[in-house]
């Protein structure tokens, strides 16, 4: 029998994904602050400068929880005047209508775009003993055809995780790994083989391994190489409570003479 509810198809394989994306804030400046206000509403505003175009985009997004309801609505607002609104229901075995359901063993997500076809989107991911399968769908209801299809499987332990993955209507194949090897030290790797390339590249598969290392409770750095030669660089500082600031950069080791290098720097502040 499942002891725990399993994670979205979506976090399927995240703690590499997290590994090897996130804290590396390259080719753009960005501000982050979240708030959360007395009747535990969360507000979260986020601006981006692009520094090779200077394009700044931004978002407001507020989160209310109602725990004894199992309830949670998010609702997003951004500079390019898109206005979404995402409804979650959980753990109610009553309810008829709901976008998010999750048991011991079982967890799925559905929803329905009426502004794009409309469009229904659904996932779903089942486990047990640490094993993990799941799948995700997209179907156009004005064009009656799916739109895209994929699924996945995974494996994970307190200290490890592997997934791998069959995704854009199986086009492209990954598969990834993580490991925390201690409490200071963090490494993951994944390869993407995506079936429609260009004939002849010279990698058809991608590869990319990272490490994360805490030098304290308030600073770590990250590192991480591709098989294209391309070496990115992270460090994130906690300069207090709520205040985080981060730095990285990517170097291509292929191009040491030309201006293909990005850099760029985050702050986060939360109250």
């Amino acid at each position: 029998m499942a002891k725990s509810v399993p994670v979205p198809f979506a976090d399927l394989g995240k703690s590499t994904n997290d590994l090897l994306g996130k804290d590396f804030p390259v080719g753009h400046t960005k501000l982050e602050l979240k708030t959360v206000a007395p009747n535990g509403v969360t507000f979260n505003v986020l601006g981006n400068k692009d520094n090779k175009s200077g394009h700044i985009n931004g978002e407001l997004k507020t989160k209310y929880v109602d725990y004894k309801n199992g309830l949670t609505v998010t609702e997003a607002w951004t500079t390019g005047n898109l206005l979404t609104t995402q409804i979650e229901l959980e753990n109610k075995k009553n309810a008829k209508v709901g976008v998010h359901y999750k048991q011991l063993g079982f967890n799925t997500r559905a929803y329905l775009d009426l502004f794009k076809g409309p469009t229904f989107t659904g996932d779903f991911v089942v486990g047990r003993d640490g094993f993990l399968v799941g799948g995700d769908v997209a179907y156009d209801f004005e064009g009656k055809y799916i739109t895209r299809f994929a699924a996945a499987a995974g494996y994970t332990a307190p200290e490890y995780s592997v997934a791998v993955h069959a995704t854009n209507s199986f086009k492209v194949f990954s598969a990834s790994y993580y490991h925390r090897i201690n409490a200071d030290l963090e490494a993951g790797g994944k390869a993407v083989y995506d079936s429609k390339a260009e004939k002849g590249a010279k990698a058809p598969v991608a590869l990319e391994v990272g490490a994360k290392y805490y030098l304290d409770r308030d600073a770590f750095v990250k590192a991480k190489v591709n098989n294209a030669g391309v070496v990115g660089l992270g460090y994130t500082q906690a300069l207090r409570k709520g205040v985080k600031v981060s730095v990285g950069g990517l170097v291509d080791t292929t191009k040491l003479d030309q201006a293909a290098h990005k850099v760029g720097v985050s702050f986060v502040f939360e109250a």
